[in-house]
């Protein structure tokens, strides 16, 4: 025989007094407490930004205050730590140890309380920037550096989608783009990002053995990859015109396997099936993981390059601004 269902009342509940709901007030002093007190902010502000240009004179116009305003503030900021925090030198500021100490975390705390004040001006949106970009740039470059941008601006959701460099190209449907020697945009700013160089690169165990690398006449012994990503530009070197540059004659230029994308023949060369003209941007991260080893010292400039693309947008939407300095900065890194 089934059991009735049992009915709840509210007395089922009334197990003991009432518990009383803390205020937001209370709540609120208690999280403070947790923290402690903390330096008044304008001094905080005030050694950061000193800290990071090394001058209270080039803090002052940063932060629109007087070279004296910065330096009292980071007197007051001393006295109330109880540290030094600078050495004040004739050629200017030099941080104690202690302020190098805490230098890269207040940064970081500055820049994501800026990141959070831009999202309540804009109503306190997750902001989603989208960057239009070829696909070999994107995994060889732009992916492996995501986690920097990710820490550095946790709020900001990023969209990568990719377009082959010869592809025609839509602004619409992006906030910044990277382009290879892009067409003209009248209503487009176009930047210089990265400048990169023709390379000839290969496997480490093709440069050991009977037929290893040493010079470019060795090629001879070797399968030539070709990369053909670029092949409708006009001008773009080849394995033809590499050789001509260094005097080399009697190597078959035809030879060897084809790749449409840069890194499908990138992936080639690291799996040691033969020698690729890469571009070095794109073989940067495998170059310095040992992945890849450049046989020859050879420099063959390249009249090509990466360009940054934003519109009126930057200057308004703080997310836009955040990652197209981002990028900027990545392309100065040398790491």
């Amino acid at each position: 025989m089934k059991k009735p269902k049992r009915v709840l009342h509210l007395r089922d509940f009334e197990s003991g007094p009432a518990k009383e709901i803390p205020s937001f007030k209370t709540v609120y002093d208690a999280r403070m407490a947790a923290i402690g007190d903390l330096p008044p902010l304008n001094a905080l502000r005030a050694f950061e930004a000193a800290a990071r240009r090394s001058s209270f004179a080039k803090a002052a116009v940063e932060l629109n205050v007087t070279a004296a305003a910065i330096s009292q503030q980071v007197q007051v900021l001393e006295a109330y730590l109880g540290v030094k925090l600078f050495r004040r030198l004739n050629r200017g500021l030099v941080l104690t140890k202690a302020g190098e100490a805490v230098l890269p975390e207040f940064t970081q705390t500055f820049e994501r309380l800026s990141a959070a004040v831009q999202r309540l001006r804009e109503g306190g949106r997750r902001g989603v920037v989208t960057i239009r970009v070829s696909p070999a740039l994107a995994i060889q470059w732009l992916v492996p550096r995501l986690p920097r941008l990710l820490e550095r601006h946790p709020g900001i959701d990023v969209r990568i989608w990719t377009t082959a460099p010869t592809q025609a190209f839509f602004w619409q449907d992006c906030e910044l783009a990277i382009r290879y020697q892009p067409e003209p945009f009248p209503e487009l700013t176009v930047e210089p990002l990265l400048q990169e160089e023709i390379v000839a690169v290969c496997s480490p165990q093709l440069v050991r053995g009977k037929h290893a690398l040493r010079i470019p006449a060795d090629l001879v012994h070797h399968t030539l990859l070709h990369d053909e990503s670029m092949l409708p530009v006009p001008g773009y070197p080849d394995w033809r015109a590499w050789l001509s540059s260094v005097g080399v004659t009697g190597i078959n230029t035809d030879r060897g396997p084809r790749f449409n994308l840069s890194n499908m023949a990138i992936q080639a060369a690291v799996d040691g099936c033969g020698v690729l003209l890469g571009r070095s941007v794109l073989v940067a991260g495998d170059l310095a993981a040992g992945r890849l080893v450049c046989p020859f010292d050879v420099n063959y400039p390249s009249r090509f390059r990466y360009f940054l693309l934003s519109d009126s947008r930057v200057s308004r939407e703080g997310d836009i601004r955040a990652v197209h300095d981002w990028l900027l900065d990545e392309a100065r890194r040398t790491d």
